[in-house]
């Protein structure tokens, strides 16, 4: 006996119903389920600054609560392995920039995770530059000023980087043969601390990213004298690159992205990447995070693995060119 047409049709849509539920709302974002956004360096840092500024907004793009939690520690590791360890159910995910994720694992035998098999890229939302700065204490007023001040002092000088074996401690090797300088990189757990003692004079000079020194630099307490890239920075415009300078082959630009545990359910990825994608373009979000010296734009997943891949050959090259061994 054959089934009547209009239960047929009934069992069919309500089939076809279950079938695309998954694909509209994520089981990992749900109501009532809590996404964490880890950072891997200490509140009051660039990084965490950015962070609560995308939490504040994701929330009402996600339909659920996003806190930033901070682990500290190891440039940025103890998070990436706390990432690797956590559910991949889009609850947790992991705000990074290049250091903990294009960096580390060139320049530590064991950091414990491994990028590509353990993280999933989910989206990058913004580029950044790296930038040379002296401490309010410090006399000089440039950046040949500094060059000259160095050299006056038998040429040796220590410059603060935001973590141990990150591109700013490479960047100080590499500005030191440039110029005759025997610089030393004093390694911190983070750019707070590092800005802290600047501030406090108790070192002369720090490498890190436009976003960590960007107000200091405003209110007059530090002094940006160079910074990499292939031009100046829109906040900064009278500070010359260092391309300017003489020192070229410093101008890929870092990045900023999301990154969730692999195995992440693809529709999960999709959501977050949206939503972020809708918080990157609202006025106030872009103009806040422009403000802190990022050229700001949505990546796609994919886009993010690509420029990912990109920056970590240019940087194979200069850690190899080093002589730098794991450790």
């Amino acid at each position: 006996m054959s089934t009547p047409a209009a239960p047929l049709r009934r069992r069919l849509l309500a089939a076809a119903l279950a079938a695309l539920a998954p694909l509209a709302a994520s089981p990992a974002l749900a109501e009532g389920k809590t996404v964490r956004l880890l950072v891997g360096f200490p509140a009051g840092g660039g990084t965490d600054a950015i962070a609560r500024i995308l939490a504040e907004h994701l929330k009402d793009e996600l339909g659920a609560p996003v806190i930033v939690e901070n682990k500290p520690g190891a440039g940025g590791q103890l998070a990436a392995q706390a990432l690797k360890a956590a559910a991949p159910d889009g609850t947790t995910l992991f705000l990074s920039h290049d250091h903990t994720i294009s960096i580390l694992p060139q320049v530590v035998r064991t950091p414990g995770y491994e990028p590509a098999r353990d993280f999933v890229p989910v989206a990058g939302f913004a580029s950044f530059v790296n930038a040379f700065a002296v401490s309010g204490g410090t006399p000089a007023k440039s950046f040949n000023e500094y060059v000259a001040q160095v050299k006056g002092q038998g040429g040796k000088g220590s410059v603060g980087v935001p973590a141990p074996a990150s591109t700013p401690e490479f960047l100080v090797k590499v500005v030191g043969e440039k110029y005759g300088l025997d610089l030393v990189a004093v390694p911190y757990r983070g750019s707070a601390p590092m800005m802290a003692d600047m501030l406090g004079n108790q070192i002369p000079a720090g490498i890190g990213s436009i976003p960590d020194f960007i107000e200091n630099h405003r209110n007059g307490k530090i002094r940006v004298v160079a910074v990499l890239g292939g031009q100046r920075q829109a906040v900064m415009p009278d500070v010359p690159t260092f391309k300017e300078l003489g020192l070229a082959g410093l101008e890929d630009m870092p990045y900023y992205g999301v990154f969730a545990p692999a195995g992440t359910p693809k529709a999960t990825l999709e959501q977050f990447s949206a939503a972020l994608a809708k918080v990157v373009a609202k006025p106030a979000v872009h103009e806040r995070l422009t403000a802190m010296g990022l050229s700001v734009g949505h990546m796609s997943g994919e886009q993010l693995a690509q420029r990912e891949k990109a920056y970590s050959a240019v940087w194979t090259r200069l850690i190899r060119q080093s002589g730098f061994q794991p450790q």
